[in-house]
């Protein structure tokens, strides 16, 4: 990233930001206040889910929380009822406004795109983006993809002593990716990088990621400027070049954040938690070394058992809606977990271990309705990349320090690992 882009982020975000934290005393205290309940939804133990989790979908997989903001959300764990949720674009608003109204965030912080909006609105920019993320598109990046992966096991397979597969091969792989697809410059990469990282991660704060979402659409809006005066062979350069002005720069920037927001930090995270399962897992790493058939429902398991992306998007109710006997009031909050729809007994026979026999391509963790994440195939693509080749260029990986040590993201949104040390031989 350029000292220009630097400086200009610090400037408007730093001091604004941090004052308003003192004043209204945002922060570590007020996650404190947040009921047991809730936060359960964004913690782990290693791998797997809370046991409170699986504790309260048996109880009820729909129940009431009260935020300390002074009003009510739903949470919900179970998959079928998760499925209703996501599934009913008519019943469920997404919009932030929502937020704006209800939860003291203030309403320029809205980072637009997919995520957030509501039909039409929602309707007529998915439209835009569809096309350059159906198969036919995308087929265009597997040998980009491939040879991403290729470049990043020569660079590993040329350090000495143990090697990061955090930093060194899953933050790069979707990293480079998601510049190829924007059109991003591919020396903006390493804060490119952490804009994604910082709005999932909620000790800083309940508010950090919103400032870290204005951070990432300020260098957007300037992405979109020059693609504007010079429209590049990416994502954005072809909206440009075949919609010109029916999408403004605000809307442009709000979309390249949310490609962003659902392909780096998602895929990066669980590229590296999957390489963890394959050191854990010698049959399962071997197979995928040696049988090219194992690797698509290694992937899907991998995306199942893991459900990197904790929670969905925050839903509102648009009247009062009944789902599993209970009825949520119109205007309520509803959280969806959806590591928790995934490891519910009703939707698959989960005992805690990681099998790649299972059928489980039906999983939640990409979403499901109209939200369900857009950049779902690209990802696939990815995983399906990355996983066998490094399978088969380090078969004896191994953990280069006691698994005891290894640090995970303790409350986050988006689940993750710090680092993976590993000896590559």
């Amino acid at each position: 990233m350029s000292t220009t882009f630097r400086s200009r982020i610090t400037a408007r975000f730093g001091r604004s930001y941090l004052a308003r934290i003192q004043k209204h005393g945002i922060g570590s205290s007020t996650i404190r206040l947040l009921p047991e309940d809730l936060l359960m939804l964004l913690r782990r133990d290693g791998l797997d889910p809370v046991r409170q989790l699986a504790t309260a979908r048996a109880a009820a997989p729909v129940f009431r929380v009260s935020l300390p903001f002074g009003m009510d959300a739903w949470v919900v764990t179970g998959y079928e009822e998760s499925k209703a949720v996501l599934g009913s674009a008519d019943g469920f608003s997404t919009d932030f406004a929502h937020l704006a109204t209800n939860a003291g965030i203030a309403a320029e912080q809205s980072p637009g795109g997919l995520g957030f909006s509501d039909p039409p609105v929602h309707t007529r920019l998915r439209r835009i983006l569809t096309p350059e993320f159906t198969m036919r598109r995308l087929r265009r990046l597997g040998p980009r993809i491939d040879a991403i992966v290729e470049e990043r096991l020569a660079a590993m397979e040329a350090v000495r002593g143990p090697v990061d597969l955090v930093h060194e091969f899953a933050l790069p792989i979707p990293s480079l990716t998601i510049c190829e697809l924007l059109g991003v410059p591919y020396e903006d990469r390493n804060d490119f990088q952490q804009l994604a990282m910082d709005r999932f991660d909620l000790f800083g704060g309940t508010t950090a990621p919103f400032g870290a979402m204005s951070a990432s659409l300020d260098y957007f809006r300037g992405v979109v400027r020059a693609q504007r005066v010079k429209p590049g062979d990416g994502l954005l350069g072809m909206i440009v070049r075949e919609h010109g002005d029916s999408v403004d720069d605000e809307e442009l920037a709000g979309l390249a954040d949310g490609v962003l927001t659902g392909g780096f930090e998602t895929t990066a995270s669980t590229i590296a938690l999957g390489s963890l399962v394959l050191l854990r897992n010698e049959d399962v790493l071997n197979r995928l070394r040696t049988d090219d058939t194992s690797t698509v429902p290694f992937v899907e398991e991998v995306l199942r058992y893991l459900s990197a992306v904790q929670m969905a998007f925050p839903r509102f109710a648009r009247r009062d809606i009944e789902i599993a006997g209970v009825v949520i009031p119109r205007g309520d909050m509803v959280l969806c977990s959806l590591s928790g729809a995934n490891r519910d007994e009703s939707y698959v026979m989960d005992d805690g271990r990681f099998d790649p026999d299972r059928a489980t391509a039906s999983h939640l963790a990409f979403g499901h309705g109209i939200h369900r994440c857009i950049g779902a195939e690209l990802a696939r693509m990815e995983l399906r990349s990355a996983y066998p080749a490094l399978a088969r260029r380090f078969p004896g990986m191994r953990l280069a320090v006691p698994p005891q040590d290894l640090a995970f993201r303790k409350l986050s949104i988006v689940y993750g690992i710090e680092s993976l040390p590993v000896h590559l031989r």
